[in-house]
């Protein structure tokens, strides 16, 4: 470690992203590390958040915390949604400044970009086309975030860096089983066939569309990575209105080879029925992952892998047994 070690603020420590970026901070030796609970710091609280970064001399963000939520959720409270993020990520970053925090990495979702963007979908997409109307609010929210950190940048001459990831998934995920997305989703569902002796699982939509998926410790590694390279080489590969970069694997896969695998992690030997009465979504969502590749950096989470370890959490730490 350095000699002079920063003190890093974790916003939403106890999300799944959060907790493995704390997670990831530890592994590397990080020891000044601030969290915060919501109780202790409600970060719709302006007044609260500008006494929080003059009193706690906060040196680096990591500005995971966020109002998130599947479909439904997205299509029952819109107005929390873009509200709730918006607020959120004002507050945050506006007092980051002020308090003189120069590194703020703000972490988006990959549901930024157009409905019907080129695949795979490049960071210059965003903004060229009408977004997924089913969430977007927080579309917009996570936007409005992205900017905000490039025109802090632009005016005051700060060091705010966006992320966008994939489809993530991993230990604290949701696994509830209607508000979950699709990886929680099917692992329940299968786990739950083999306790109940099920022999067939239905899985929503035709199975054919594709889908990437990243482990959140890639994520939260691809984020301490992005955050420790130098104000150079961060904006050799980003332009002032278009900083933020993708992170994925680059790599996709059916929803029907998707479940197949998660069938055989669970171990569950029955029938697969792809229930095409439900809905498909986009055919394919995949980013383009160049500028991550330029940065030098590149996943280590296989798919099956990080399955099988989510599996295992998933039995060790929930009560459906």
């Amino acid at each position: 470690m350095a000699e002079q070690e920063p003190r890093i603020f974790v916003a939403g420590h106890r999300g799944m992203v959060g907790r493995a970026i704390v997670r990831r901070l530890e592994a590397l030796g990080y020891t000044d590390i601030i969290t915060r609970t919501r109780d202790e710091l409600d970060l719709l609280d302006q007044q609260a958040v500008n006494a929080f970064f003059q009193s706690e001399r906060i040196d680096q963000v990591y500005l995971a915390a966020a109002k998130v939520g599947g479909i439904r959720a997205n299509s029952t409270y819109p107005a929390h949604f873009v509200h709730d993020n918006l607020v959120i990520e004002t507050n945050v970053i506006h007092a980051a400044y002020k308090a003189g925090v120069e590194k703020l990495l703000f972490l988006g979702s990959s549901c930024i970009y157009p409905r019907d963007a080129a695949q795979p979908m490049a960071e210059e997409a965003l903004l060229t086309g009408p977004l997924e109307p089913t969430n977007e609010p927080y579309a917009i929210a996570k936007i409005a975030g992205i900017k905000l950190c490039e025109s802090y940048n632009r005016q005051h001459g700060t060091d705010y860096r966006s992320v966008m990831p994939t489809n993530l998934y991993g230990p604290y995920d949701n696994f509830h089983p209607e508000n979950s997305h699709v990886i929680p989703g099917l692992i329940r569902r299968f786990h739950e066939a083999v306790r109940n002796g099920d022999e067939e699982v239905v899985i929503w939509g035709s199975g054919q569309p594709r889908r990437e998926f990243l482990h959140v410790d890639d994520m939260a590694a691809a984020s301490v990575y992005v955050m420790t390279l130098s104000k150079e080489a961060w904006q050799a590969q980003v332009e002032p209105m278009c900083s933020h970069i993708n992170v994925g694997t680059g790599e996709d896969c059916t929803i029907q080879e998707l479940a197949e695998t998660i069938q055989w992690v669970v171990g569950h030997e029955g029938r697969l029925v792809f229930d095409t009465s439900r809905p498909d979504g986009a055919p394919r969502k995949l980013l383009d992952v160049a500028r991550l590749k330029r940065v030098g950096w590149h996943p280590s989470v296989k798919l099956i892998d990080g399955l099988t370890d989510v599996y295992a959490w998933f039995v060790k730490n929930t009560m459906v047994h």
